[in-house]
């Protein structure tokens, strides 16, 4: 007797992490690292391994070897979730090195960090608790770390996973409920604990290069979206090399516009001198603090963000722990510190993510983040 087919692998639908102020301490909380890549479903059916951006678009062409490392898996049908990022030669991950890659900058290799099973072999697990899912993949997967490799996670004790994430230079943790399905979108069970502030941003106009050491442009005028309106939030002007610039130019070219798309307008000799364009592409952008009028210090062009739309990029606030709505203190400002200061402010801006052991330490627990070559106080990354 034939066996029956399996019923079609769903569309990926991303769940997505609500920022934070502190990581949340409860056992029923399990922690991974928060890695620095594009996220990426991937559906395997007919005996083909598709890839899917957050915005429903079909990136298989961009990871082919990713594709073919994930055919080989022993499985009928499934549907992923995971992360592809660049694994720099210290273990971390870097959204900029695979910016670069993608550029002609240089070869790096890759990884896709898998931490989620939502569908295998005709059986939807989305509704499952997410350590029966993780049980199942890891199975899945294995302990390799080849290109496909699972994504592990420490149990309980956030914010002592948090501290040592921000010690090790990492971007930040993502914590999740481990009793609660799989939801798609934005919510609670999922959360986010940043070390430094990182966020995407919308392009808006860029200036001319001053000097003779800089090439394509000066900086980029990003901002965000803002009760129906784009609020300018200030110039970049570090992060890119001569060639992207240049890459850059030309793509913002193509894009000119006659007015600013801000309002308002930039004031000053800025909005005078600034060459506009139609406020279409997204950056990411690592920086210090926002000011108290809205404008970012000390940013970092990180690379554009295809996988993202420019008309839902809003100004990230955190919420109270796990959670709950509020003021909030900022990523990872915890309580008895500094006023002002958060764990990890040092770091540079390619702050950058890998996977965790599940060895903790919180009140005679040790906490161990595996595959990150560093120790003592971080150091500045030139990646």
């Amino acid at each position: 007797m034939a066996r029956r087919a399996d019923p079609p692998v769903p569309p990926f639908r991303a769940q997505l992490a609500l920022l934070v102020s502190e990581a949340p301490a409860g056992d029923e909380w399990v922690h991974e690292v928060k890695y620095d890549g594009y996220r990426i479903g991937c559906a395997i059916e007919g005996g083909r391994a598709t890839l899917w951006s957050r915005r429903g678009k079909d990136w298989t062409a961009q990871f082919p070897a990713v594709a073919a490392a994930v055919r080989g898996l022993p499985v009928r049908s499934a549907l992923l979730d995971g992360e592809v990022a660049a694994v720099l030669p210290d273990g971390r991950t870097s959204f900029q090195a695979l910016q670069n890659a993608f550029s002609g900058g240089g070869r790096v290799p890759l990884a896709y960090f898998v931490f989620d099973l939502l569908h295998l072999d005709g059986e939807d697990l989305s509704h499952r608790p997410l350590l029966e899912r993780k049980a199942a993949l890891e199975k899945l997967v294995g302990a390799e770390r080849g290109l496909l490799r699972f994504a592990p996670h420490v149990a309980g004790g956030g914010p002592a996973v948090f501290r040592e994430a921000c010690r090790l230079g990492l971007e930040g943790i993502v914590s999740k409920r481990a009793d609660h399905a799989y939801r798609p979108g934005r919510n609670a069970t999922w959360v986010k604990t940043k070390c430094i502030h990182r966020q995407e941003l919308v392009i808006g106009g860029f200036t001319e290069p001053e000097g003779a050491a800089r090439d394509g442009i000066g900086a980029l005028l990003v901002g965000f979206h803002e009760a129906g309106a784009l609020r300018f939030s200030g110039k970049v002007g570090s992060g890119f090399t001569n060639a992207s610039a240049r890459a850059l130019r030309a793509r913002l070219e193509g894009l000119a516009a006659r007015e600013s798309p801000f309002t308002p307008p930039p004031a000053g000799s800025l909005g005078r001198t600034a060459h506009w364009v139609r406020p279409v592409l997204v950056c990411e952008v690592a920086f210090t603090e926002w000011t108290s009028d809205g404008k970012i210090r000390h940013p970092s062009f990180q690379g554009l963000r295809e996988d993202k739309k420019a008309e839902e990029v809003v100004r990230e606030r955190a919420a109270g722990p796990e959670g709950r709505r509020g003021r909030g203190r900022g990523p990872g400002r915890g309580r008895g510190r500094g006023r002002g200061r958060e764990p990890g402010s040092q770091l540079a801006s390619t702050s950058t993510s890998t996977s965790t052991s599940k060895s903790t330490s919180t009140k005679g627990k040790a906490i161990e983040i595996a595959g990150v070559r560093r120790s003592g106080r971080p150091r500045r990354s030139g990646a």
